[in-house]
């Protein structure tokens, strides 16, 4: 039976449903980021234009964008907002989390349920496929029997490019079952574009968009397979992909660092790391600390530029 793990990490909240020894489905939770359906008191900044896209403030200075207004509200005024959709990272940092006017009292989103592990302890997300989903992450590379996907998160869309040697018809089926499980695995939301091998028959076409609806959950709206073989997949989008994550590249490997130090045997250890990396530690306030209590040791940072940016690691200091 599928089961939800959760690892709290420093720095970040891992959540993996696991399946037949597999991780189907996941995501993580950074910290600090308010969770999306969480309800907050907020100020009114910029009523906006037509009754669209007004601006709150909340009380640490965080600017939400509430596409739907705030109707009857005006400038200056105090309103509860649901948040819809966390901070994306990325290439466009200035766009905000968007939020809706909400009647509710202020109060913090379910979280969902799981069984949360006892961290650093038995390594079950890594035994489930947690590290190769990261490389998957960070490389938009997913290989499948007989081809491979690439993935591109763009300002508009996430892309998924569909290539391999197998004929275009039976490559048109794999690549899009391949797509909905990565889709799944990665926590793609949004628009999504899969780009699948031209398949020669409507047959083969209809079939590939079978493979999507059978391995993707709804809710979910997607187009037909067209001649050219794109066809777009739209889903609920509350908080970034892996993918997207992935592209604040210095955040995400100083976090995956800190989860494989972690997982090393205890005692006073010296993390090597490329520049960028050894300053998001370091400048991240308390990591190097609790990372020090769970070794039981201190902790101490040395950047070298010839590291690779995934590839730091711990070393017995």
């Amino acid at each position: 039976m599928p089961e939800w793990l959760i690892e709290r990490g420093i720095g970040e909240t891992r959540w993996a449903l696991v399946e037949h020894g597999e991780i189907v489905e996941a995501r993580i939770e950074r910290e600090g980021t308010i969770r999306a359906g969480t309800v907050i008191a907020a100020r009114l900044i910029d009523t906006g234009s037509a009754g669209r896209n007004a601006i709150a403030s909340s009380d640490d200075g965080t600017e939400y964008l509430l596409p739907q207004g705030a109707p009857g509200r005006t400038h200056g005024a105090t309103l509860g907002i649901e948040i819809t959709r966390e901070a994306i990272p990325g290439n466009e940092p200035w766009k905000r989390p968007l939020a809706r006017v909400s009647s509710d009292e202020p109060c913090a989103a379910e979280p969902g349920k799981g069984r949360d592990l006892t961290f650093p302890g038995a390594d079950l997300l890594g035994g489930a496929g947690w590290n190769d989903l990261i490389d998957e992450a960070r490389t938009g590379l997913v290989r499948f029997a007989g081809g491979e996907l690439r993935i591109s998160p763009t300002p508009a869309m996430t892309l998924i490019d569909v290539d391999g040697y197998l004929p275009p018809d039976e490559l048109a089926v794999r690549g899009g079952a391949a797509a909905a499980n990565a889709i799944r695995r990665l926590d793609i939301g949004g628009s999504i574009g899969v780009d699948l091998p031209s398949a020669g028959s409507k047959a083969a076409r209809q079939a590939a968009a079978a493979a999507i609806d059978e391995r993707l959950p709804q809710p979910f709206e997607r187009t037909a397979v067209n001649g050219f073989g794109f066809v777009q997949i739209v889903r609920r989008r509350s908080r970034a992909s892996l993918v997207e994550l992935a592209q604040d590249r210095a955040a995400f490997e100083a976090r995956a660092l800190l989860r494989r130090a972690a997982l090393e045997p205890a005692g006073p250890k010296r993390l090597v790391a490329h520049p960028a990396v050894v300053a998001a530690i370091a400048g991240a306030g308390t990591w190097i600390e609790r990372l020090s209590r769970q070794l039981g040791g201190p902790v101490t940072l040395r950047p070298d530029g010839s590291v690779g940016m995934s590839v730091g690691y711990a070393e017995p200091a």
